[in-house]
Order: C-alpha cells, then structure tokens, then sequence
C-alpha cells in the first residue's frame, strides 16, 4: 500500500471537518469528539446547533458498527471490501453535497435540513475512521491530529538530539508519514475555507470528488 490513499483520505477529512464547521455552525464531522466543546458552547451563548452536536456521537458510533458489519459481510462472501466502504463515502457525501447545496444555506443548523446534511457528513467520516481501523492501521489516523502532531514533535525532538541506528531506522518512515498526515489534514481545511468563502454551500462538492480520488489510488494499489 503506497501512502497516498492515507494522504488523500487525510485531506478530504480535514477539508469535511471545516467546511461543516462552517456551513453548519460549529459541527465536527471527523473528530466528533470535538463537538462536546461547541455544544458547551452553544448551551453557554444560545446559539443554534446543540441537537446537531448531541446526535453526532451516536451517529457517528452507528457508522462505524455498520461499516465493521458490511465488511465482515463482505469477506464472508469472499468479495472486495475496501472499495465497496469507500464507494459508500463517496454515496454519503455525495448526498450531503445534495443536501446542502438544495437545502442551504442553513441559519438555524438545528434545522432538520441542516441535520441531515451534517449527519451525512458525521456518517461518511464514520466510515472512513473505520476504514482506517480495519485496512490501514499501520498508518496515522486520517481524521484525528492531536496524537500525530504529538508524535512528530516526540520524534522531531529525538532527531534534534541526534539518535542513531535501529532507532533512527524506524524513526524516519514514521516521521514522514505522520507529518505529511498533518499537513495534509491542515491543507484540507485551508482549501475548504477557501471555497466556502467563495462558492457557499457548492463547497461540499469538492468532497465526494476526493474521496473518488481515493478510491481510484485504492483500485490502482490492488486494494480490496
């Protein structure tokens, strides 16, 4: 497995995550957890989006449970699974893009239009947080960068201070990769800044076109 099916899918993570925060008034669809800060603070303040934020745990925790089901149903028929999980991201943030771009933009994100555009966003990043889990778990986390980040400083400090042999063999490769984890996800939200500033809601088109990337890369590396 080359690493750019990992680096592709950090980018369209980090790229989801903002381009919800924004459209939907502080909903983290990768790094749900997140969304106990902003539901704190849309109780604190009054302002909308706290049953957005209430539902997206559970929903995501959802995605993930049917992601492992199809899997196992999957390989249990001795048929590809890797694809077929992300075609299904594909199919959920192609329907969120729908959404928004119909429904949107969204004053109240406790709307019900503004809800079943998030949890389809929350749902898809369900799936590819399981993927990740079940097909790459060699690699860094593509939706999560606190740990990454910490561990590239760890490692970026043991360069500084000049290790050497096995350690260092095994230190190189895992720096590489996290950090281009990292930039990758930064770079994700950057460019979904970008776009919501200035095509609105068509933002979420970007997304499903990513994840169609990432599926091509997974085809061509023989991934099943």
């Amino acid at each position: 497995m080359k690493p750019s099916l990992p680096a592709v899918l950090t980018l369209n993570a980090g790229y989801v995550d903002a381009a919800g925060f924004l459209a939907l008034q502080g909903l983290f669809s990768a790094h749900v957890t997140g969304n106990f800060v902003t539901l704190a603070a849309s109780l604190v303040h009054g302002s909308t989006g706290a049953l957005s934020k209430l539902l997206a745990l559970p929903v995501f925790c959802l995605a993930v449970i049917a992601t492992r089901f199809i899997g196992v149903a999957l390989a249990a028929r001795s048929l590809p699974r890797l694809r077929p999980l992300l075609a299904l991201k594909i199919a959920l943030l192609a329907l969120a893009c729908v959404f928004a771009v119909r429904l949107g933009p969204f004053a109240d994100a406790d709307s019900p239009a503004a809800i079943l555009t998030g949890m389809m966003l929350v749902a898809a990043m369900g799936v590819q947080n399981a993927v990740g889990r079940m097909h790459l778990a060699s690699y860094p986390p593509t939706t999560v960068m606190t740990l990454t980040t910490t561990q590239v400083m760890l490692d970026l400090a043991d360069v500084m201070r000049g290790v050497a042999g096995a350690e260092a063999e095994t230190l190189k490769p895992r720096f590489r990769r996290m950090a281009v984890s990292v930039v990758g996800f930064a770079l994700g939200c950057g460019l979904a800044a970008a776009f919501y500033y200035f095509a609105g809601m068509w933002c979420f088109a970007i997304p499903p076109l990513i994840a169609c990337a990432g599926l091509a890369l997974g085809e061509a590396n023989g991934t099943n």
